[in-house]
This record gives structure tokens, sequence and C-alpha cells, in this order.
């Protein structure tokens, strides 16, 4: 016998949950959803790789999650037999939820919701339904409790994806590809959103791989497809997903000991706005220095520089040597 969903904030927001061959975080999420009791849930699922029989048994496990719906929802599944990969196949997902409905959330089967995180969806969903500067409403918080504002969240112009809503009006433009930006103009318009050399170089370098095939992310077009766009994130003071997938068998986050792995969820009562629609970038670029190791870049750009200088030195006192001698 079923029980009963837990007593919970209940969204109104359409649900898209996208899930692999995990299903012990499968599990774990979906709980926190069922909570939610979304009227509208669409799963999408990505099939097995090749070179990896155990896959279809994990897939087979991971679907069965299905069986745990046990509310009046409408379901919609995208199951693929094959395996499209982290790019292709999250990106199609997402387009696929998207071109039903006009917003939505999206979580993975690694993001873990406070209860709070839907009803924080709902109300900024909203509230920026028609707000074009509003692009994304993220989850997390990886601030590790600084706090920007005094209000419930702050702006941003980094887009953050471990649980997240937005609206078809964004998705639209999404080029998984980046097909239409030339990689000549990147850099300076990057220096447009971040004035600092060292981020600059770090996102073009993303740009650049993106375009060559060497990264397999759908999350970075996102990212940049945002900058590009000049829009504004919304990232709650509070850290509202949880990310409890970090393991060698993950795609990106397998490092265990990062210090993002499974930061503690947060519940919030009420929402309050803040004053100012300006991006915190220092609240980026604390997280970027972080990412990019940008001191350490700092300081190899610093001794090359002084090296170069020495070297510079030395062969013009040997010029100089060589000169008296003749």
């Amino acid at each position: 016998m079923k029980s009963s969903p837990q007593a919970g904030y209940h969204t109104t927001s359409a649900v898209l949950f996208v899930i692999f061959n995990r299903p012990e975080t499968t599990k774990r999420v979906f709980e926190a959803i069922r909570i939610a009791q979304p009227k509208r849930l669409y799963i999408a699922a990505d099939g097995p790789r090749e070179g990896y029989p155990e896959d279809t048994e994990l897939c087979k496990q991971t679907r069965q999650v299905l069986s745990q719906i046990d509310w009046e929802c409408e379901l919609k599944t995208l199951f693929r037999e094959e395996n499209a990969g982290c790019k292709y196949g999250v990106s199609a997902a997402i387009t696929w939820f998207f071109g039903q409905e006009e917003e939505g959330i999206v979580l993975e089967d690694d993001c873990l919701p406070a209860n709070s995180f839907f009803k924080f969806c709902d109300t900024l969903l909203e509230k920026y339904r028609y707000d074009t500067r509003i692009r994304h409403i993220t989850g997390c918080n990886l601030q590790f409790g600084k706090k920007w504002g005094d209000a419930s969240y702050y702006f941003s112009n980094r887009t953050h994806v471990w649980g997240w809503a937005s609206w078809r009006r964004v998705w639209n433009d999404y080029d998984v590809n980046l097909t239409k930006y030339d990689g000549a103009e990147v850099r300076a318009q990057l220096k447009n959103i971040y004035d600092n050399d060292f981020v600059a170089d770090a996102w073009t370098n993303i740009f650049n791989e993106l375009k060559a095939g060497k990264i397999n992310s759908w999350a970075y077009p996102l990212d940049l497809c945002n900058f590009f766009n000049n829009g504004l994130i919304i990232i709650p003071n509070d850290n509202l997903i949880s990310n409890i997938g970090f393991s060698q068998g993950a795609t990106h986050t397998t490092d265990e000991k990062s210090p993002y792995a499974e930061i503690a969820l947060t519940e919030i009562d009420g929402i309050t706005d803040p004053d100012f629609f300006v991006p915190q970038k220092q609240a980026d670029l604390s997280i970027m220095y972080r990412d990019f190791n940008i001191e350490q870049r700092r300081k190899n750009k610093a001794w090359h520089r002084k090296l170069k200088r020495r070297i510079k030195s030395i062969l013009k006192s040997m010029l100089k040597i060589k000169s008296h001698s003749v």
C-alpha cells in the first residue's frame, strides 16, 4: 500500500524531472517532487550508453520512479532507447518541456530541492512572467553563508542550473551549438559583462571548446546565451537545492570532496524582493575566482612576466659584454 505524500507546499508550476541511470539519487529527488505534488509532471529519461552494460538495468530501475506517483497529475514521459548524452539529451528534454509549457521548473536527478524551492519558483515565475530583464530563477546558492543584500534573493549575471525555473520566452533563445556567435567577438563582449581579463579568458576558452565539441555540456551554452542577452538571474540568499550526485559515476560532478557537494538545505518562509535591479557581480566573481582558479592564474602570469623581464635583462647584459669584447 502506498503511503500518502508528506504535508508541504504544493506547487502550481509544471515540473520537468530529468533522469538517467542513478536510481538512488532519483528516488530522493522524486520524494521531494512527490511532496510538492505538481499537477503537470514531465519525466525525461536518457537511454543506456553503448559500452556500459550495467546501464540497461540501472536505467530500468531509475524509470521505476513512475510507480511512486500517487497523487492526481497529468504525466508526460520522454524515454529514450538510445543514449543522447548530457549535452543533447538534457537540452532536448528541456526543449520538449517548454514546447508544451510557457513556464516551469526543471530538476535533474541529483538536485534535491527544499520544499520552499517550489514556492520560491512559483512566486517569482508569476512576478517576472513578462519582465524580459529576468531570464532565470535558480534554487542553489554557492556563497557559503555570504548574503548579498537584505532581500530573499539577489540578481546575478551567472546562470546556475542545479534546480531552476524559467520561461519559454527565454528558452527560445537557447542555442546548444552557439551557431550565431562569432568567436572573434566573444572575448570583447564577455569583458563588457565582467571587466576582468582572467574571467573573460576563462569563458572565451569555454566558448571555444564548446564550439570545437570538446565540452559535453548543455548548461554552458545556456550561461553564454544569457550573457549575450544581458539577462538577470535570480539567486536565493539561502540555499534551496543540494547537489547529492557528487561521485565517481557522475558526468561532471565527480569530486566527492568538492565544497559544493551536498550543501545543506534551508527552508524559507516569506519572499522579499530587492529594491535595485542590479547584478551583484562580486558575488559572481567570488564563485568564478574559485572555480577557474583565478588567483593562481594571476600569480602564474605575474611570475612569467617577471621571468620574461629577467631573461630580457640577462640578454641585454650579454649583448653589452659581447659588444665590449669585440
